[in-house]
């Protein structure tokens, strides 16, 4: 009955339960179309390594930076600080440089920008869900 997964009787979600709400629309078995996680890579590479080589301007990698960084920021914020707010405002720090780092890159490379579109997607389904539960656990 004390089973850690049964949600809390004050109807409100544990920051643990997200990442299990965005594993259960996940594909168990994913494509690279489903889940770009190798052209991400592959394009973040890019654009730093360009902007190394200035072969496009350093500015364009700003966004690219911000958003892995934030990225990087959201998983110690939400399930080891447990601070709902602030991981909402993460990932909108995440969404945001997502929809700059797309219009910056674009008179660059436009794959890198199409790269994006499956990446967006997700990251606009998490922050629907982040914004919902921090909205659901108010205090």
């Amino acid at each position: 009955m004390g089973s850690s997964a049964a949600p809390p009787r004050s109807g409100r979600i544990r920051p643990s339960q997200l990442w299990r709400l965005l594993l259960m629309i996940r594909p168990a078995r994913p494509t690279l179309a489903e889940v770009p996680s190798a052209d991400l890579s592959f394009s973040f590479s890019a654009v730093f390594v360009q902007a190394g080589r200035k072969k496009i301007p350093r500015k364009v990698a700003i966004p690219f930076a911000i958003n892995l960084l934030a990225n990087l920021l959201f998983t110690p914020i939400q399930l080891r600080l447990c601070k709902l707010p602030l991981a909402s405002v993460d990932i909108l720090v995440v969404w945001a440089t997502l929809l700059w780092m797309m219009i910056a890159i674009r008179p660059h490379a436009a794959w890198v920008a199409m790269a994006q579109l499956p990446y967006f997607v997700w990251v606009s389904i998490a922050t629907v869900l982040q914004l919902a539960i921090t909205w659901m656990n108010r205090a």
